[in-house]
């Protein structure tokens, strides 16, 4: 009853052959997420934290809305979303 790729065969169940060999899974998130989209969401979220601690409010914690703020900071030579936020268009009247 052992794995194929059991080198004694003497298990008496293939489960206990597969506790003997120490299988581990590779990744098993929340709800059977992937590892891919968490180190996304963790390097969003790393560089969301870089910016708060440049002193930048971005509008969100997305990769795109962080960029934004960190190049409109860099641009304007002043921290986004605390020192100036960005001018809404008026409208022709």
């Amino acid at each position: 009853m052992c794995r194929t790729g059991c080198p004694t065969q003497d298990h008496e169940s293939w489960g206990a052959c597969a506790r003997a060999a120490r299988l581990r899974v590779a990744y098993c998130g929340v709800g059977g997420g992937d590892a891919t989209a968490q180190k996304k969401w963790d390097s969003e979220l790393s560089l969301y934290r870089q910016a708060r601690a440049e002193g930048i409010q971005p509008e969100g914690t997305t990769r795109n809305k962080v960029l934004d703020a960190m190049r409109q900071s860099d641009a304007a030579g002043a921290a986004y979303g605390r020192d100036f936020a960005k001018a809404v268009p008026v409208k022709d009247v």
